[in-house]
């Protein structure tokens, strides 16, 4: 579980202060400057047009100097305060005339990862007025976005506190947006699964009835991986869970059980093969969750820490610069 080493460069190691205590951990950090991010970023920008923005070009004085707070308006746990100079950088990068030099503050305290409380500064900028208020929308887009998936997670681990599990993202993200989605997932204080195809091997249904059966598959992946990849098998059933451990899997996937089936394939598993790793997945909710969680996994994905989250509340108030 967890990054690869080929996605390392991206995220970076840094202290920072979870959402559900306030002591100090270790999680990643993004790199904003990384060609995959910076492409994603120049999209946005692109896509929305900025540096064509007709109504700031028809009512802003271009030389305005301008002070933007970029506020909380509900309780949630912060992600993607990088993408403000980020966004800015590209931004001037892009433009055909000259923006000036900008400046981006924050407290001390708040950074990603953290929880904030409604009416909460999140940052102030400080720059040319028309290039704030051409950068507003993609910069609070992404903010709430990223923010609305740190947010749902963090409460997603609220529920599992007390037991060893850790909550898994899974590969349903918004395309193009996985980056930067399961950045907020880490945010939020869970744990990233397989950032793509090639990143793992998980035999799912699809490849089991596809490819003749579990044992079929499960001997065809095992002779012909490449690396040292754990192959992971995904069962339904008690047959499906005795052919994957008799065949050899690495790792489970219990889908769809209740927590009953699920406690007693757990059972099963530490029984017959203890090193064998177990996780559940299907449906899960913040009401179910913490009964998965009792059953001894060792974790729990959930695809709607990034396909359901909604997106947090933030503004953007701009004034006349005072400084």
């Amino acid at each position: 579980m967890g990054l690869p080493r080929r996605w390392m460069p991206i995220f970076k190691r840094n202290m920072q202060v979870p959402g559900l205590k306030p002591k100090r951990r270790r999680m990643k950090r993004m790199d904003w400057k990384s060609k995959r991010v910076t492409a994603l970023l120049e999209a946005a920008l692109v896509e929305d047009r900025a540096t064509e923005d007709e109504t700031t070009r028809l009512t802003i004085d271009p030389a305005l100097r301008a002070s933007a707070s970029i506020q909380a308006k509900e309780d949630c746990v912060v992600s993607g305060l990088g993408c403000i100079p980020a966004f800015l950088e590209i931004f001037a990068r892009l433009s055909k005339k000259p923006v000036g030099r900008f400046e981006v503050i924050s407290h001390p305290e708040i950074f990603d990862g953290v929880r904030v409380k409604k009416g909460q500064a999140l940052a102030v900028i400080r720059h040319n007025a028309a290039s704030i208020l051409s950068c507003e929308r993609v910069i609070l887009n992404l903010m709430q976005r990223m923010s609305g998936i740190a947010t749902l997670t963090a409460q997603y681990m609220r529920e599992v506190q007390g037991t060893k599990v850790k909550v898994l993202d899974t590969r349903k993200t918004l395309p193009g947006m996985r980056l930067l989605d399961k950045y907020a997932v880490a945010c939020g204080g869970g744990t990233n699964h397989r950032q793509d195809l090639h990143d793992g091997i998980l035999i799912k249904n699809n490849h089991i009835s596809l490819g003749g059966g579990i044992p079929t598959v499960l001997k065809k992946a095992l002779e012909d991986r490449r690396g040292g990849q754990k192959i992971q098998v995904e069962v339904r059933t008690f047959t499906e869970l005795d052919q994957a451990l008799l065949g050899g899997a690495e790792s489970l996937l219990l889908d769809n059980m209740t927590p009953a089936e699920v406690a007693k394939a757990v059972k099963v598993v530490r029984k017959r093969a203890p090193g064998v790793s177990i996780e559940a997945s299907g449906n899960m909710n913040l009401k179910t969750i913490a009964s998965y969680a009792k059953t001894g996994v060792d974790f729990i994905s959930v695809g709607a820490l990034t396909h359901s989250a909604v997106a947090v509340d933030l503004s953007m108030k701009i004034t006349a610069d005072v400084y």
